[in-house]
């Protein structure tokens, strides 16, 4: 087996966002462009010899080619041990989970989330740190230095090692190790959950329908859910992880869940309904005629959190992404616990993760995660609702109906315009930065604003600062509005405008949301000129 140095140069385009590179496939599969961007990450790290290091992903298309160079790029730069999944395969929170579990130097996961995947669709490499989370950006900063002064990377030449058969096999002096991508994380589920009252609801005819959107919760949500806790052969759709998701979109959301909002809004829908995204971090929760909102979702954890054993003795903290709904807060305010609010990316929880400030951690964006790993977790997520419910013995709805008797309700959408174009997107958050001192005590489309900003974040622990976090404003009958231009992209822009109104009075819990936001999105409208400036009529993606 021959080390071979490579000459080449760097490549514009290759700075790791809040989760890792994302590009089109096809743009990881042009000449050393995968390659270099490995090197990188080597060298943005100090390099890997005498390293061990997990690998795996989402089982995206050019996920397989892409182990084979990774693991020979290891070996040829030193490594001592990659810890891989089967085939490849590792969600997103159970190579974390192997990371800590094995005290690994950290692992390089092959994923690009939500998006959709296949030749013509999206791929991605993120690395992430011994504490099991997404590089910080003193980490990613490096890494796209080296991508920018790159000049050779190593590699071995030598066959492919075999993925698809567990135990330990030899890549030079490198111990390539595959193991079993669902055994140690659903392991470290029963640990956190009761499965036996969760086993005792499946016995008595509670009905699940899990949707694993053909990516890669498939083999976990099989064997936890239908083979360890008894739920009915079934309850696991479209299970097998396919290089292309079905054909489909694997962001768990009404719009790309259609089968299973249709399947729980049915004449004989199911008790319970979930699905998870492409790597598994994400979550969505449904019951029987009735969708969770994310933010709700995590407000309503925090509030039951002691029914679950890991739990039992309460929340050191809890932490919200700034544009995730403020329900989260009223839980915090009633059990007397910090509540952090954070910019959106989940590496900016790790501290307050590591730190002991937090135990549960938010994001509206479908992801939601604990201190047991250093991602968010869209299985833990299901059956952290399940084992509620096992515990309260009652259903969804009225679960979510207790929950805002308790607490009030904070209505919540986010409305997406995709694929605008990017000189647009850039100028309309520019102007409305512009102005964000003028607008206090100014009234618009029939509300008065109380108070605009653009959020900044001092991270409480290492005292850094992040700036330019996303445009906010109040309204004075308690709304808030927030604008962003996405990072999860691959082409043109994603405006998101987040949208939120607060409620208290008893009669008015249960409105459609949005129609009790209708005056907030009016305000969004106006004060942007979002409508007139990219001359769309109506959000692509509402949530």
């Amino acid at each position: 087996m021959d080390i071979i140095t490579v000459e080449t140069q760097p490549i514009a385009g290759q700075k790791p966002g809040t989760s890792g590179l994302r590009k089109k496939t096809r743009t990881f599969m042009e000449p050393h462009f995968l390659e270099n961007f490995v090197q990188s990450i080597w060298t943005g790290i100090g390099g890997v010899a005498g390293k061990t290091l997990v690998l795996g992903g989402d089982g995206r298309y050019f996920s397989d080619r892409a182990a084979q160079v990774i693991l020979r790029m290891a070996a040829a730069s030193g490594a001592a041990r990659i810890i891989v999944g089967q085939n490849a395969l590792l969600s997103t929170p159970a190579a974390s989970h192997l990371i800590r579990k094995h005290g690994t130097d950290g692992g390089v996961i092959l994923s690009a989330s939500h998006n959709p995947g296949g030749p013509d669709g999206d791929f991605g490499v993120k690395f992430n740190t011994p504490n099991g989370g997404p590089a910080a950006e003193n980490v990613t900063s490096k890494i796209h230095a080296a991508s920018e002064k790159i000049t050779t990377y190593r590699i071995m030449e030598a066959q492919d090692i075999d993925l698809a058969t567990l135990g330990t096999k030899s890549l030079g002096r490198t111990e390539i190790e595959v193991v079993d991508p669902v055994a140690d994380y659903a392991e470290l589920m029963e640990e956190i959950f009761d499965f036996d009252a969760i086993a005792a609801l499946f016995a008595g005819g509670f009905r699940m329908r899990f949707d694993a959107m053909h990516a890669v919760t498939g083999p976990y949500a099989h064997a936890i859910l239908e083979t360890r806790l008894g739920a009915a052969p079934g309850t696991v759709v479209n299970g097998t992880p396919s290089p292309d998701f079905g054909g489909g979109h694997p962001d768990p959301n009404p719009i790309w869940a259609k089968d299973l909002m249709d399947a729980m809004h049915g004449a004989d829908a199911p008790d319970f309904g979930a699905a998870s995204d492409g790597d598994g971090d994400r979550n969505m929760i449904v019951g029987r005629n009735c969708y969770v909102t994310p933010s709700d979702s995590v407000a309503v954890l925090a509030a039951n959190a002691t029914l679950a054993p890991r739990y039992a003795g309460g929340l050191k903290g809890v932490a919200r992404s700034m544009p995730t709904s403020r329900a989260l807060d009223r839980v915090a305010l009633r059990l007397e616990c910090n509540a952090y609010e954070t910019p959106t990316g989940w590496k900016f929880f790790g501290n307050l993760l590591d730190a002991g400030r937090a135990t549960l951690c938010g994001e509206e964006s479908a992801g939601t995660g604990s201190d047991h790993v250093r991602e968010k977790d869209g299985l833990w997520a299901v059956l952290f609702w399940l084992n509620i419910l096992a515990a309260r013995k009652i259903p969804v709805a009225e679960l979510l109906e207790d929950h805002w008797r308790t607490y009030g309700r904070n209505y919540y959408s986010r409305h997406d315009y995709e694929g605008v174009d990017a000189e647009t997107a850039a100028a309309l958050i520019d102007d409305l930065r512009a102005r964000l001192p003028d607008l206090p005590g100014q009234t618009v489309a029939g509300q008065e604003i109380e108070w605009a900003d653009e959020f900044a974040y001092d991270d409480p622990v290492d005292g850094s600062r992040a700036e330019q976090q996303g445009l906010r404003l109040a309204t004075r009958p308690g709304g808030r509005i927030v604008f962003r231009l996405s990072g999860t992209g691959t082409e043109g822009a994603t405006i998101r405008v987040y949208l939120e109104t607060e409620e208290t009075d008893p009669a008015k819990l249960d409105r459609d949301p949005q129609e009790a936001l209708a005056g907030i999105v009016a305000v969004a409208d106006a004060v942007s000129g979002l409508s007139e400036r990219t001359g769309r009529t109506a959000p692509d993606v509402i949530t």
